[in-house]
């Protein structure tokens, strides 16, 4: 990714050029920075309030991930009540049956350290410990400690659904999802600093079309002023002239909100100072190549995130079904634990000939009658899963076609760019021929405006033919991750994770 001091460096650039190779123009337009193309993207990419909302989201799914890696991780954790005092009535339940309410002051304190550990493959948690109680009866001056020394469990579920399995299997999607995703808005938002390059562009263009109308016009309408003074022109005439000359007027104003619009939209994106004045370049230099349908097919199903996101439907999907046929048929738990245990009135005393603890617990869930409760529940989940199927291999067609279609358009655009090229030269120089015919008298203005206007659509056609190459392009780069011009797939570095350890 380009760094903020390369950023300086192309201003920099800007600056010098602009003051030593272009100081005529500067003093009609100071500080004027001629834009490139690549030079607006590589401003998007870097400082725009976009990029800033990627790079944040990129790290977000990075932290998720981290998290995920230490969820089967052992846990050492500690837990206590340092102290906990009570001064209360408390209901005491004699031999007899009765309750008597006795006055109970009391110190107690108590600690357990234990390590747990999760086994997602078999969704088992095992556990050792050490704990100890002690409680000092405050009225009577008596005090008891108590202690597990050291006891070892395990918790496990039977014919239950497996929430760590599957998320071992969709965590990782998850992550490396949010990194396509983040290559992806890269690409988008040099797709999208491309759309308001071109229509800054055409309004650019459109602007200088309409000035140099103005001044033909302008021109024209001197000249007629002489011809009427000879009587070699209509009245007629004459007044169309000054009628162009006023429309070309309308025109330029224009022209001129529509560019300053443009204007704002476009710095506003890229996050440059509305100050700066700046003047767009058409980019002509275009490597016109071919790109074969079936590499960028192979690109895409190896880059796009859309892979993935067929993937997880498909295993949510999965999921859903085994969750629901779990949770309505024979499930148990298994629970276990084995230790030792001691009490004294000294707390030396409790870790001395400590007796043995043990517990086993087994727990059954039977559904016997839910009147098609669960049966209905899993065929809905297997009614969901044929549906995700359907619709993941329909989205995978089209996602195929769209490539297909795609990478054929810019195959084709060659062509039409060639064509266009070509006739906005004629156009161009025929309407030089015809301007001149004209203030020579050859042919009316009506002829005169034919060629104007065959001029200013050919203009037109041939800035929407470099847009719609680079637009291509650009999507094609979406749609694949993949430089087909250097032949290498697409990365960029997050600066906010700069500082990170790298996840493999």
């Amino acid at each position: 990714m380009i760094s903020k001091t390369f950023i300086a460096l192309i201003l920099s650039g800007w600056m010098l050029s602009a003051v030593s190779a272009q100081e005529p123009a500067l003093q009609q337009d100071t500080m004027a920075f001629k834009l490139s193309l690549q030079n607006v993207i590589d401003l998007a990419i870097t400082q725009s309030s976009a990029i800033k909302y990627a790079q944040n989201t990129n790290v977000n799914s990075y932290w998720r991930f981290r998290n995920y890696q230490t969820r089967f991780r052992p846990q050492l954790l500690l837990k206590g009540k340092l102290p906990e005092f009570e001064n209360t009535n408390n209901p005491i339940t004699q031999q007899d049956g009765s309750i008597n309410f006795r006055r109970i002051r009391r110190l107690s304190a108590s600690a357990n350290l234990s390590l747990n550990q999760t086994i997602p493959q078999t969704n088992t948690s095992i556990y050792a410990a050490t704990s100890v109680y002690g409680i000092n009866n405050i009225l009577s001056a008596d005090q008891e400690f108590s202690s597990s020394p050291i006891y070892i469990g395990i918790n496990q579920p039977i014919f239950q659904y497996n929430w760590a399995k599957w998320y071992r299997k969709t965590a990782p999607l998850e992550y490396e999802r949010g990194q396509r995703d983040y290559l992806e808005t890269i690409e988008e938002i040099a797709h999208r600093s491309t759309a308001l390059f071109f229509s800054y562009l055409r309004i650019q263009t459109n602007y200088e079309l309409a000035r140099s109308n103005l001044e033909n016009s302008q021109d024209n309408l001197e000249i007629a002023e002489v011809r009427r003074g000879l009587g070699t022109i209509s009245e007629n005439d004459y007044s169309r002239i000054r009628l162009a000359v006023l429309n070309a007027q309308k025109s330029v104003r224009n022209a001129d909100m529509d560019l300053r619009n443009a204007d704002f939209e476009l710095k506003s994106y890229i996050n440059l100072d509305q100050s700066t004045k700046i003047e767009l370049m058409i980019p002509l230099e275009m490597t016109l190549f071919y790109i074969d349908p079936e590499k960028a097919l192979s690109e895409a199903k190896e880059n796009k995130d859309d892979v993935i996101n067929f993937q997880q439907r498909l295993l949510n999907a999965e999921r859903e079904l085994e969750q629901a046929k779990r949770d309505n048929s024979l499930s148990a738990t298994l629970s276990g634990s084995y230790g030792l245990s001691n009490s004294s009135e000294v707390l030396g005393g409790i870790y001395e000939q400590p007796e043995q603890q043990q517990f086993v617990q087994l727990s059954v869930r039977v559904p016997i009658l839910d009147w098609g409760r669960s049966a209905s529940q899993v065929k809905l989940a297997e009614s969901q899963r044929d549906l995700v199927l359907y619709d993941v291999e329909r989205d995978m067609k089209d996602f195929d076609r769209r490539v297909v279609v795609q990478v054929e358009r810019f195959n084709l655009l060659k062509e039409q760019l060639k064509t266009a090229e070509e006739a906005d030269k004629v156009a161009e120089n025929g309407y030089k021929i015809a301007q001149k015919k004209f203030q020579n008298g050859e042919i009316s203005i009506t002829e005169l405006k034919i060629s104007l206007s065959e001029r200013e659509s050919a203009k037109r056609d041939y800035i929407r033919s470099i847009e719609d190459y680079w637009e291509s392009f650009f999507y094609i780069r979406i749609l694949t991750l993949y430089d087909f011009e250097v032949e290498r797939k697409i990365f960029y570095d997050n600066p906010m994770l700069e500082d990170e350890d790298t996840l493999l």
